[in-house]
């Protein structure tokens, strides 16, 4: 019956220090693997002897997360011509090969198991490793293996030349014998089965002792069976099952002990090491153990919660094999470790690692643990099995190790009854424990939670029932749209990357269709937005790049959801990052997507663009101006439609003369052309101000010849009366009017065209006239956008805060002297970013651009 094969390395192209490849002899939790070279030249090769002539069936490899090969060939020969001879390919026989994941899809965090079925004889097998993946975590192009496990078995060979042949190589190698650990897994009936004892799994998750007890058990419950002892055989299989368990919770242990040696945390490690020797010794008090060994039968052997020793600094509470074996029970599940692990085991394992010294610490050692003994949310769905036709060239399974980093054992506290009310369609779907997950008050479980939803919707099979897939979609974006507002970075960024993995992976795969994905972008987006105003510059960074990457995705980009979020009106009330960084996304956006078909049109941009120009913050109204500068030079006329006449009075705000020159400099002009055109402005405002004065004067002088030419006349008149009273000519030559006042009312009537605050002369400015010019034309007056009276601009603060009917939602800032609205008045005054204001007798104040300029009534 096919079983594990022990075999030792006979030699390799090369390894890095601490990885030699004698680590593929062992299989634990904490093992190393081997590691070829820095830099090293391709191809690498293992040569293995295995400890008999066998008929291989099965070969398995458990890759690293980041050094992998892209292609591994396997080889097989019968035996060498001469010891350490060098192996040339035509001396051994070739299998096939297996091309490995480059794991970009889970970033580098999970490991790939493949299994590969085959049927060659012989006892050396050569590995050849091609180039490796390139990633941004192999920074020396090294490749590595963590595992390799054959299962065979023997070619024509009995029983007695089998422990001669296993004797001389261990003594050849290690100086050693072996003994036959029975690792037979055959099953009675079954010629080709393989037991989960043998599988690469069981050996990388179980405690290498607990292993050992567990395959000597296994022994006797097969000869219990060929005995028909059933009842033995079934209380052998209850203390199987049970001790998996138990290896497994010491396998977890020994490895969070070395992760806490690694980081110097001794407190831990003595913790973990109490732990587990407390544990152990409990356990095996409660299994009677020797009396097990002895043939005597288990009484009971759980009698007792088998709980481990919780500290009360524990960070996490421990979940007892009780409640997970009653549970087993419960669902009808074997006891037995699935084949879908990773590790690898021999019955000469002890004897080599006794040889080879302890195992050193491992960051890379594997943290994962036999599903069924896992919490709901921690554990990984099992990976989709693929069988082909091709024995020798295609591996016949692949296999993925999709533990969440750092995940321990435990459960998150019980939801509130709130919870329960605001989540019950999500724990319908998800379950109470997943969900529990997600709202726990300790980030990490609510990481793992997501890591779990994501490994679940990633192992969701086609051809699920639409209305399952729909309603899984449903509940994982009520968990994503919660995690996208979580304060904790990691918690965050796992979010993003299941929500980016439902739109380009779990959707199309399903073929939910467009409805799906905008329901999926419509729900989540208004949170992402929200993030990109956060106080941390990092998280704001990692939102605005997620949104700038799903707009370009291609399952998002026809749907233009994400520009008509963006071209939305800036809200004076808030945040500056929040409308920083959506001024700024827009932006860019534009540039990658353009006006065609895209959400984005000249008018909507140009709106938000004008709107932005009036916004309070300083680098908002330059993003502004590069938006409309870059719409100028590809929209030319249509932009001039949104912006007022280039003339005098557009040019008095900088911002409108900042654009006008940038205009001139994109059609071809000149900074010399714009400056003439200012100073010929300048000149026109001085002479018409200098004419101005002139009438007045003027005005003033005829005011006076006007009343000593009618006190003149009134003197004549009375003379005149009194001497020629009967002289009809003198009469005839007074009753002609003076040439005066016909002069005075020409300037009376020049005057009434004239704008009195502002000087402009106009043959326009009627009573009508004038009224428009004050309403929409006039440079000194403006309109309250508050009660629409036109006022001032030097008398706009005061009309805010005495004479407005919005009066009393304004109050004084002491530093800069302006009207501001009261609900903002206090970061106003708290920020300090305002332009403090000076006395009236050294300046005056202008409340529009809140500058400080020359003193008195001219100015």
């Amino acid at each position: 019956m096919p079983h594990k094969i022990g075999f030792v390395v006979v030699s390799s192209s090369g390894h890095e220090d601490g990885f030699n490849a004698k680590e593929l002899m062992v299989h634990a939790p904490t093992v190393n693997g081997w590691r070829s070279p820095r830099f090293c030249q391709f191809p690498q090769e293992i040569v293995l002897q295995m400890v008999e002539r066998c008929r291989v069936r099965k070969l398995q490899l458990l890759a690293h997360q980041y050094m992998i090969s892209s292609k591994i060939e396997f080889y097989i020969s019968d035996s060498l011509p001469e010891y350490f001879a060098p192996y040339q390919a035509e001396r051994f026989r070739r299998l096939g090969y297996v091309s490995l994941c480059d794991n970009e899809k889970t970033g580098c965090k999970a490991r790939e198991l493949k299994s590969v079925y085959v049927d060659a004889v012989g006892q050396f097998l050569k590995l050849i490793f091609h180039k490796n993946h390139v990633n941004r975590y192999n920074l020396y192009n090294q490749v590595a293996l963590v595992a390799v496990n054959i299962i065979g078995d023997p070619e024509n060979c009995s029983d007695e030349s089998n422990i001669t042949s296993r004797e001389k190589l261990i003594d050849h190698y290690l100086g050693q014998s072996s003994e036959d650990s029975g690792l037979d897994g055959s099953y009675i009936g079954k010629p080709d089965y393989i037991s989960p004892l043998d599988d690469l799994a069981f050996d990388m998750y179980q405690d290498p002792e607990v292993a050992q007890i567990i395959r000597k058990l296994d022994e006797r419950k097969r000869e219990a069976v060929q005995k028909e002892r059933y009842d033995h055989a079934k209380k052998l299989k209850q203390a199987i099952a049970d001790l998996q368990k138990v290896g497994e919770r010491l396998g977890r242990y020994d490895v969070e002990k070395r992760c806490a040696v690694e980081r110097e945390d001794y407190d831990l490690a003595k913790e973990k090491k109490q732990q587990m020797e407390q544990y152990r010794t409990k356990v095996y008090q409660q299994l009677e153990l020797h009396d097990l060994l002895d043939s005597q039968m288990i009484r009971k052997p759980f009698d007792l919660p088998l709980a481990p020793i919780v500290h009360s600094n524990s960070p996490r509470p421990q979940k007892s094999s009780q409640s997970l074996l009653h549970r087993e029970e419960q669902a009808g599940e074997k006891p037995c470790a699935e084949p879908a692990k990773a590790q690898l085991h021999s019955p000469l394992n002890v004897k080599l690692q006794a040889a080879m010294g302890p195992p050193l610490p491992a960051s890379d050692s594997l943290t994962k643990i036999n599903v069924d003994l896992l919490p709901y949310d921690e554990r990984p769905l099992p990976a989709v099995l693929k069988q082909q036709g091709e024995v020798y060239v295609e591996p016949e399974k692949v296999e993925e190790d999709l533990v969440p980093k750092g995940s321990t054992a435990g459960e998150p506290e019980p939801l509130t009854e709130k919870a329960l009310r605001e989540a019950s369609s999500t724990i319908d779907v998800l379950g109470e424990t997943l969900v529990a997950g997600a709202y726990s008050k300790t980030w990490s479980y609510r990481e793992d939670a997501l890591l779990s939803l994501y490994n679940r919707l990633m192992a969701t099979p086609v051809g699920t029932p639409k209305e399952d897939l729909k309603n899984l979609l449903r509940a994982a974006i009520f968990l994503i749209r919660r995690a996208i507002k979580d304060l904790v970075p990691s918690v965050f960024q796992t979010s993003l990357k299941l929500l980016k993995m439902i739109i380009t992976q779990y959707i199309p795969k399903h073929k939910l269709g467009k409805p799906e994905t905008t329901v999926t972008v419509e729900k989540t987006l208004p949170n992402l937005l929200t993030r990109t105003g956060d106080s941390s510059a990092r998280l704001r960074i990692i939102a605005s790049n997620f949104i700038q990457e799903l707009a370009l995705c291609k399952e998002i980009k026809p749907l233009q959801i994400i520009p008509v979020h963006l071209i939305q009106p800036l809200k004076q009330n808030s945040s500056t990052h929040l409308a920083m960084s959506q001024t700024d996304l827009l932006a860019r956006l534009l540039k990658d997507l353009g006006t065609e078909n895209s959400g984005f049109t000249v008018d909507n941009v140009m709106r938000f663009s004008v709107s932005a120009l009036e916004h309070r913050i300083f680098e908002i109204r330059e993003i502004a101006i590069k938006i409309i500068l870059d719409m100028y030079k590809k929209h030319r006329t249509l932009i001039l439609e949104y912006l007022p006449a280039d003339d005098g009075n557009a040019r008095k705000n900088i911002l409108y003369k900042t654009l006008f020159e940038g205009f001139a400099k994109i059609d071809g002009g000149t900074t010399m052309t714009m400056e003439a055109q200012r100073k010929a402005t300048e000149e026109a405002e001085k002479q018409k101000k200098e004419e101005v004065k002139v009438l007045q004067v003027q005005l003033a002088a005829l005011r006076e010849m006007q009343a000593e030419a009618q006190f003149e006349k009134e003197k004549e008149s009375d003379m005149g009366k009194m001497k020629n009273q009967d002289d009809p000519r003198k009469k005839a030559i007074h009753s002609n009017p003076p040439d005066v006042p016909d002069d005075h009312a020409s300037v009376a009537n020049y005057l009434d065209y004239l704008c009195i605050f502002c000087g402009e002369r106009d043959d326009s400015f009627t009573e009508e006239g004038l009224d428009l010019h004050y309403w929409k034309h006039c440079p000194m007056l403006t309109r309250c956008e508050h009660c629409k009276q036109v006022v001032e601009i030097a008398s706009l603060t005061d009309h805010l805060l005495t004479e407005c009917d919005k009066r009393d939602d304004f109050g004084k800032c002491h530093r800069c002297c302006e009207a501001i609205l009261k609900e903002e008045l206090p970061r106003h005054i708290k920020i300090k970013a305002c332009n403090p204001a000076r006395s009236e007798k050294l300046a005056n104040r202008c409340p529009l651009c809140h500058e400080n300029f020359t003193p008195g009534e001219e100015s």
